[in-house]
């Protein structure tokens, strides 16, 4: 063989190796797909999810691909999220629990009135609580984390001073939990999905809506109602729950080293970023409000003592609810105070 054949034999050989080692190094890559329902500038799109997805692509060595479907840009409306991810439809999906009734009935504790406050605290408390007490829910997914927002409140057009200015009121409400809690407090509860809050208050559909500040900006609240009602101590009017969840399959299928990655970015700790982004975003939330000028209303403690004792039946409700379901919702309720009083120090 020429030396000229030589080279040529090498360098097809080269080639070769390379063209190999190309498609391996393809073939170890992953793209998962991430839909949520909120546009990308929302709180957990931007201070959480994303975050989340350049630590997943970080630690795997640029191995594990997220990619962001924000608003439903996927299709299917934001109660179908969880199925998305349990049927394999996309990857990972980031949804609230309320938006399917009856389904995670152990989970719905948290959501009972004047139950918890900090965001970080109650999520960290609700990732526990979830592993100990309601892992049955979530077993047709990968479940990542679960995690609460923080103090519910009021925002309205006109002024919620006491219970009696909230009677008849049309208000949104994201659970069955709230509605139920909404019928107790006097006003009229209109459930739909958080994105449907800005077109239903422009249109005269709600005359306000329970959110916590955090969502109030993605929303356009404070531009279109003009005051706010919170509530003396610790402790919201409500929270909702939500799951962060990964298609079974999906994570099956990755290597032992990238499961590793999924791993380490669930729990806890998962729960407790994606808490912090919603203490975060309260206060950018309320921040807004306020340069506005928008009224924000702080009842007193006496008077968030009657709303307490107003609501106190949404718990007896839910408890004789569980029992026929086999479930002793008063050893859950305080379960959950439990650990949301020991996140809480």
């Amino acid at each position: 063989m020429t030396i000229f054949k030589r080279r040529t034999a090498l360098l097809a050989l080269g080639a070769v190796a390379a063209a190999t080692m190309a498609g391996q190094a393809m073939a170890q890559q992953v793209t998962l797909r991430l839909h949520q329902m909120l546009p990308p500038q929302a709180t957990i799109p931007a201070r959480a999810i994303v975050p989340w997805a350049q630590k997943v692509e970080a630690e795997s060595g640029g191995k594990i691909k997220v990619q962001l479907f924000h608003a439903m840009q996927l299709g299917g409306a934001p109660p179908q999220l969880f199925d998305q991810a349990r049927d394999g439809v996309v990857d990972i999906t980031w949804t609230v629990l309320g938006y399917t009734p009856g389904r995670f009935n152990k989970a719905e504790v948290f959501e009972l009135p004047f139950m918890s406050g900090s965001a970080e605290a109650s999520s960290r408390a609700f990732q526990e609580y979830v592993e100990k007490h309601a892992a049955d829910e979530f077993k047709d997914v990968k479940l990542l984390a679960v995690h609460t927002h923080g103090p519910g409140l009021f925002h309205t057009k006109t002024p919620v001073t006491g219970l009696e200015s909230l009677r008849g009121m049309k208000i949104r409400g994201g659970s069955r939990i709230i509605n139920n809690m909404l019928v107790k407090l006097g006003a009229t509860p209109v459930g739909m999905p958080v994105p449907a809050v800005t077109e239903a208050l422009s249109k005269g559909v709600i005359d306000g809506t329970t959110i916590p500040w955090e969502v109030t900006p993605a929303l356009k609240v404070s531009e279109l109602v003009k005051n706010h009602t919170t509530f003396a101590g610790s402790t919201g009017l409500y929270t909702q729950t939500f799951a962060f969840s990964m298609n079974k399959g999906s994570y099956e299928k990755l290597p032992a080293d990238l499961k590793k990655v999924i791993d380490a970015n669930s729990g806890i700790e998962t729960a407790a970023l994606f808490g912090r982004a919603m203490d975060e975003g309260d206060k950018a939330g309320r921040a807004i409000a306020e340069k506005a000028g928008n009224n924000i209303i702080a009842l007193d403690a006496a008077e968030t003592q009657r709303w307490r004792r107003t609501a106190a039946t949404v718990e007896t409700d839910w408890v004789n609810e569980m029992k026929g379901k086999n479930i002793d919702g008063t050893r859950l309720a305080s379960e959950a105070r439990a650990l949301i009083a020991k996140y809480s120090k």
